[in-house]
């Protein structure tokens, strides 16, 4: 794929395999990747991912599970800090990545409207919430091995036709249970576009000897963070306009231009291969794990779905499919989740950690505070997405600051103490709270959802290994799913069949315990700390 300033040849050009970019910093190699620069603190780089570490934390300097982003070439110089990574390559995965995490947060003000026209319950509703992320957390890692084994763009691509589908299915739903079905092949297509943006970014990083701009992976943040902030907004505005079922039908649009734009621009997998120069082979899909996998989340999330009248014998099955994953995972030779690695690599599983609590708390509040001022206070689905506008534009503006920030302590720790905050404040949420104190509320919540998901997608991408990034991503936003969860499982249990201020702060009192440990896990990680004394 070429651009102004490139020119490719390939086997047809004298059968070299040659090329040749021009511009300020642009690489040229012969059969490996070098790029040269001229510029001030010109130097030798080994494409070590931004903010990589020696010396200071055991779990990043010594831990044997880490390894880092080297590139195949040496870079000899910095090149244009953009290079490579321009606007025709980013366009298609930022759209596409856009589309799970908006998906997630858009349903929020439709749930009451799809109760009310089929007849059912919050406690049902919330099934439209939950298998979304049942199907997202078995899929993200599933399709982020797909991606490191055959290639994004065909994963890619491929996660764009399901989520085109799903969208015809949903706008046209005759009934509830199409909804689900609708929801079900939405999550699984929706959630191809992330790890196959970070395996394509690692790729290209490794093609040009240097390391992905953090800027370009502060975009992508931004995008899955945008989408989340501004979906019950965008959600209330289509409800209001043209029903529920826009919800759905937007999806189709969306998808169609991420495809042509994905066709057009993400260059093919087999050449972007041969240029990364790739290791070694990649790892097999591990069936029987993912087969395990799937078993004990659904198992487990059956569970937590009806926590006001649990099925105890459901854990049962839990144990026994977690114990045997475990087994299975700790004696194949090429594992779906590789647990003596992130036994090895403690960065990788706080991070991973420190993720989940803090989207559990997060979507208590963007699903159970969206839920409650439409049934508690009376607000229509507009207005709930108004109500939420200055949560969605916190989100926004954080994230964009977060791309722009070097640390990752500071952020996060910030965070974790607004998420605590904002969850006292509904503790004292009533029917007569002023709305300017909502609208505070609400943006105490924003923040938080702007900072965790750049600083922790800047900690997988530092702490994860290079050859399994894309797994690795999808491991991130399996984490956030099972938050997410075990979120739509304490609202059901905190609000039955209607949302009231009682549930309400039954869910703001357990927000501030976990808000708690989250501010202790945040403050007391020593990679963190490590990094931050760089």
């Amino acid at each position: 794929m070429t651009g102004p300033g490139d020119t490719e040849a390939g086997p047809g050009a004298a059968g070299t395999g040659t090329r040749t970019e021009t511009g300020a910093g642009a690489p040229s190699a012969t059969g490996t990747d070098r790029s040269t620069g001229t510029g001030p603190g010109s130097g030798t780089e080994t494409g070590a991912d931004p903010g990589t570490e020696t010396g200071a934390d055991p779990d990043i300097a010594t831990d044997p599970g880490i390894t880092p982003a080297a590139a195949p070439g040496t870079a000899t110089g910095p090149a244009a800090p953009g290079a490579g990574f321009g606007a025709r390559l980013t366009a298609p995965l930022l759209l596409g990545s856009l589309l799970n995490p908006l998906n997630t947060t858009m349903i929020s003000t439709a749930l009451v409207s799809i109760g009310h026209h089929f007849g059912i319950g919050a406690s049902s509703t919330v099934w439209l919430v939950s298998v979304l992320y049942l199907a997202s957390a078995v899929a993200q890692p599933v399709l982020g091995r797909l991606a490191d084994s055959i290639g994004p763009r065909r994963v890619f691509l491929a996660g764009l036709a399901v989520v085109a589908a799903s969208g015809l299915v949903g706008a046209a739903a005759p009934g509830f249970g199409w909804l689900i079905a609708s929801r079900l092949l939405l999550g699984i297509g929706t959630s191809a576009a992330y790890p196959a943006a970070m395996a394509v970014l690692r790729s290209e990083s490794r093609r040009l000897g240097r390391p992905t701009p953090r800027p370009v992976l502060g975009r992508l943040s931004f995008a899955g963070l945008g989408s989340a902030a501004v979906g019950p907004t965008l959600g209330g505005l289509l409800v209001a306009t043209w029903g529920w079922r826009a919800i759905f039908a937007v999806n189709v649009p969306l998808a169609c231009v991420a495809f042509v734009c994905a066709m057009w621009w993400i260059p093919k997998d087999d050449g972007r291969r041969a240029a990364a120069g790739a290791a070694r082979e990649p790892a097999g899909l591990d069936p029987l794990g993912i087969v395990l996998f799937t078993g004990t989340l659904t198992a487990l999330v059956f569970f937590l779905l009806d926590l006001a009248h649990p099925a105890w014998w459901l854990l049962g099955p839990v144990a026994v499919l977690a114990a045997v994953l475990t087994w299975w995972q700790l004696r194949c030779p090429r594992p779906f989740i590789d647990l003596r690695m992130l036994g090895r690599n403690h960065a990788l599983a706080r991070t991973y950690l420190r993720h989940g609590l803090s989207y559990l708390v997060i979507y208590c509040v963007m699903y159970g505070f969206t839920q409650w001022l439409e049934d508690g206070r009376g607000f229509s689905s507009l207005h709930t997405g108004l109500l939420m506008l200055p949560m969605s534009v916190a989100a926004l503006v954080c994230s964009l600051l977060g791309a722009r920030t070097k640390g990752i302590r500071a952020p996060l720790t910030i965070a974790a103490v607004l998420v605590t905050a904002g969850s006292a404040l509904l503790i004292l949420t009533t029917g007569a709270t002023p709305v300017a104190v909502l609208l505070i509320t609400g943006a105490c919540f924003g923040i938080p959802q702007g900072l965790v998901g750049t600083g922790n997608q800047a900690a997988v991408y530092q702490y994860a290994p290079a050859d399994a990034i894309g797994s690795a991503a999808g491991l991130q936003r399996t984490a956030q799913y099972i938050g997410a969860i075990t979120a739509s499982s304490l609202i059901a249990l905190a609000y039955g069949q209607r949302a009231s201020d009682g549930g309400l702060h039954l869910m703001a009192a357990v927000s501030v315990v976990l808000g708690l440990v989250l501010v202790a896990l945040t403050v007391s990680d020593r990679a963190l700390r490590a990094r931050n004394r760089k």
